[in-house]
């Protein structure tokens, strides 16, 4: 996969991650926010794969849940920090 592609996919994963984990976890942001949320659910969801040897391939399918899956960690995380109840 091309750098330009990569980059690309991971814009679009990241916005489709951090929608569902905006749905998931009952929060109302815009789409910047969702992309930057989606992009670094990424990073910790691969991180959590790691540490199990695993990967998500070229699966597009497995990178939209393993980056929605870390970016509702990270929401969870921001939440418990700023007091936040949902």
């Amino acid at each position: 996969m091309g750098l330009g592609l990569g980059f690309f996919s991971s814009i679009i994963v990241g916005i489709i991650a951090g929608w569902l984990a905006e749905k998931i976890m009952k929060r109302d942001q815009g789409l910047f926010t969702n992309l930057i949320v989606g992009v670094i659910g990424g990073v910790i969801g691969g991180g959590l794969l790691a540490l199990f040897n695993k990967n998500v391939g070229d699966s597009w399918f497995l990178m939209i849940i393993t980056a929605t899956v870390g970016a509702c960690i990270l929401l969870w995380i921001v939440g418990a920090v700023t007091g936040r109840k949902k």
